[in-house]
């Protein structure tokens, strides 16, 4: 398996890459992952972590596109040539960019690939606002053309990239596998709602709404800050808990939400497995994403949580959540603002959502769901034909098909 990330990092893609090497090792695979020198060891079975050589500069690497990355990619082809040379192996299975690689290398050594594709490689140059250049958006283009249809299986993470591999005339070989399990990781056992809140300096009667996750800019974060505003004015007592960030960026989010008033509180990134006692610490979950079309992990756990959720009505959000599941906006802070005032104060609207969510979830978005189809998708792997019952309909839209019940 070839990860051009940090192993692991309690962020997007490490946390579905995580996830997917464990429901591997349980349906009985052996797993060789090649990544980064940056990270955290995990301990699964029949696991076995291969790092590339780093820089010594380079200790940390951001989330997009970026030329310290590129340097760091070319490191790992390095290393994933000569963990080739020396493995023998059935199959290869490649993340985000390291698709490319793992065409050629699949071919190379005559065994099948797999491309997990979390992402559209042209749309990251626009979430991360990385370049303009038409140049580099068509060299990306041309490689995750060649990459989707140079793979014998493509796993799509939510509808709009199933409808983008149909696009590109590989429609068949796309299986959808929704990252439902998001950020869970193994539960433990927490100090409680109460203790949390006092922890952080939060009222035990104070309305909480919580943001969970990174700061880059497609995340909505200002958005998030100026209904933080709105609430102040209208919810004096309430309180916007933000879990996530790098230190720079919290020090500079901190310090922009105490000049426009807002009553934010930032913690900073926390381990995995705290996440589950702030979310039950807080009373709504938010998810202000401004653009982007991949459904966030978060929103899987969230739908679980037992806590109603105010979202952006984007497709980002809208291929998992309805109107039936949450409180969708449009993607400024006044409506925002006013939906989380809302589900404070109409406790029965907010355990409706809340318990119409959890119904979706366990439907829908189960973890039996998921290891199920990565099951398929192995089966198709290791089988030259494609059984044209992977692959969705090419007729379903993208609601139905993020709606439909997995085998």
């Amino acid at each position: 398996m070839l990860a051009p990330e940090p192993f692991f990092e309690p962020r997007g893609t490490p946390f579905s890459e995580y996830h997917r090497i464990r429901a591997l090792v349980e349906l009985g695979h052996q797993v060789d992952l090649v990544t980064y020198p940056i990270g955290a060891d995990v301990d699964l079975p029949n696991l076995r972590i291969v790092r590339s050589a780093g820089f010594p500069f380079v200790r940390k690497i951001g989330i997009g596109p970026s030329v310290a990355k590129l340097g760091l990619d070319l490191l790992l082809a390095a290393k994933v040539l000569r963990v080739a040379r020396r493995g023998r192996y059935d199959a290869i299975h490649s993340h985000e960019e390291a698709g490319l690689l793992g065409v050629w290398l699949s071919r190379k050594l005559g065994i099948p690939h797999l491309y997990d594709m979390h992402s559209s490689l042209p749309q990251q140059l626009a979430n991360f606002r990385y370049t303009r250049s038409t140049l580099l958006r068509s060299a990306f283009e041309a490689m995750e053309r060649r990459t989707v249809l140079g793979s014998r299986v493509v796993i799509t993470i939510c509808a709009e990239l199933q409808d983008t591999v149909r696009q590109l005339g590989a429609g068949e070989r796309a299986i959808l596998i929704e990252n439902v399990m998001g950020g869970d990781v193994e539960p433990v056992p927490g100090p409680g709602r109460d203790a949390v809140r006092e922890a952080w300096g939060i009222a035990p009667d104070a309305a909480v709404a919580l943001y969970t996750g990174t700061f880059e800019p497609y995340q909505g974060l200002d958005l998030l800050r100026d209904a933080a505003v709105r609430l102040a004015h209208s919810h004096p007592h309430a309180r916007v808990l933000v879990v996530g960030g790098e230190p720079e960026q919290v020090a500079t989010a901190r310090e922009a939400a105490e000049r426009a008033g807002a009553r934010m509180i930032f913690v900073g990134q926390r381990p995995p497995h705290e996440i589950p006692h702030f979310i039950e610490a807080s009373d709504v979950l938010v998810s202000p994403r401004i653009t982007g079309t991949n459904t966030p992990l978060k929103i899987y756990s969230y739908l679980r949580s037992g806590r109603p959720i105010v979202a952006t009505d984007l497709l980002t959000h809208t291929q998992v959540l309805t109107a039936e599941t949450a409180l969708l906006v449009p993607a400024e802070a006044g409506p925002f603002a006013e939906a989380v005032g809302r589900l404070f104060d109409e406790p029965a609207l907010a355990a409706r959502l809340a318990t119409c969510a959890a119904a979706l979830a366990r439907e829908r978005y189960s973890r039996e769901a998921y290891v199920a189809r990565t099951r398929q998708a192995y089966e198709r792997l290791m089988t030259p034909e494609t059984p044209a019952s992977l692959a969705r309909p090419a007729s379903v839209s993208r609601r139905d098909a993020a709606g439909a019940e997995s085998p």
